[in-house]
């Protein structure tokens, strides 16, 4: 599966061009992708790019790797964003936001021109929903959420790490929810944001223009 993850993020590197404004995703795929991305700055194959990340902990790998970083106000719009999915499904929409940064996620590929996502064969399904939503929510808000998300047969857990909720990097908490199977996520996302407190949700129905795909048989794009 490493390989594969590799593969995708090798493919996605060959779009990258010198003198590019770049966002950095998050999550494992995404990892290979910053990996190489420095490596290719070290090597000198790549040179004047401006970088700014979805994450605190891509910006910490960025750094070390001595990938250039900037704050998305001083170089959006981008170029580029490249980023991971938990889920994609044939109309190219995704879950993201399983690694717990989907506000900075959403925020940092709807400012980019282009939007590639990087994946392995696991992540395609018919069917957004397979796994859980996450749903970011403020801390205020989160026991009233949690009861009304249950009210709507949405079985929410609050995210934990370490024996604690997990804390998102904007300060926030993430409820993931599961779309029961007779409901289009769509329909589902469209009543969670009617509830204040309700910060964004892992579910990216137009973001991403495009998709690399690494699978047993090579290399797979989607595009819309």
């Amino acid at each position: 599966m490493t390989e594969m993850k590799v593969a995708a993020a090798r493919a996605a590197l060959a779009e990258v061009r010198s003198g590019m404004s770049l966002g950095l995703g998050t999550g494992s795929t995404a990892q290979e992708f910053v990996r190489l991305l420095g490596e290719a700055l070290a090597s000198g194959a790549l040179r004047n790019l401006r970088c700014t990340s979805t994450s605190e902990k891509t910006e910490e790998q960025a750094r070390s790797l001595n990938i250039p970083i900037d704050t998305l106000a001083k170089i959006a719009p981008l170029d580029l964003a490249v980023d991971g999915a938990d889920e994609i499904d044939p109309k190219l929409r995704l879950i993201k936001g399983r690694g717990g940064a989907l506000l900075r996620e959403k925020i940092v590929e709807q400012s980019a021109k282009r939007f590639i996502v990087i994946a392995d064969e696991s992540k395609l399904v018919d069917r957004l929903g397979v796994g859980l939503l996450p749903v970011e929510v403020t801390p205020f808000a989160l026991e009233v959420l949690r009861r009304r998300f249950e009210e709507m047969s949405l079985q929410p857990q609050l995210r934990m790490r370490d024996g604690a909720p997990r804390v998102t990097d904007e300060g926030h908490r993430i409820l993931d929810v599961r779309i029961p199977s007779d409901r289009d996520i769509a329909d589902v996302v469209a009543r969670l944001r009617e509830n204040a407190g309700v910060v964004e949700t892992g579910f990216f129905p137009h973001e991403a223009t495009e998709a690399i795909i690494a699978t047993a048989n090579g290399i797979r794009r989607m595009r819309r």
